[in-house]
């Protein structure tokens, strides 16, 4: 992906950026599962697992002191959109953190903050690992 100027990504819609970040996520996570040795009905499960509402709104909630002010005023910018439709196995708080979390990866991805995006992709993984080898997040 080209990398765009910080400016032109930050007058970008927040929503646009969430569309954006759940590609990028999404693709990072099916890349991760790859290596489960799991069946392709497993893989989907297991990568469901971290791409789902609540467990993005976790995932940004205990990254929130790591994050740079710039990088949390884009968390706050696309949670402050007002969602149309929300997830049935989340609610309308979850799905706005959510949404934040993944305007903050397309952000990330727009401006060619590789080695970030990584570390925050990394991060939300032993976040999501932890929480499924602790057995709550086993639905």
């Amino acid at each position: 992906m080209n990398r765009l100027p910080e400016e032109e990504v930050r007058r970008l819609h927040p929503l646009k950026l969430a569309f954006i970040g759940d590609a990028v996520f999404e693709c990072y996570i099916r890349e991760y599962v790859l290596d489960k040795n799991l069946k392709m009905h497993e893989l989907a499960i297991y990568a469901s697992k971290f791409v789902r509402a609540t467990s993005q709104s976790k995932i940004i909630r205990l990254l929130k002191d790591e994050l740079s002010q710039t990088e949390w005023e884009m968390v706050l910018k696309g949670r402050n959109k007002n969602p149309k439709t929300v997830p049935k196995n989340a609610s309308v708080s979850e799905y706005r953190y959510a949404t934040g979390f993944e305007t903050l990866i397309g952000y990330l991805s727009l401006i060619g903050d590789k080695e970030r995006l990584l570390e925050i992709v990394e991060k939300s993984i032993r976040i999501i690992e932890k929480e499924i080898n602790s057995g709550e997040n086993s639905k």
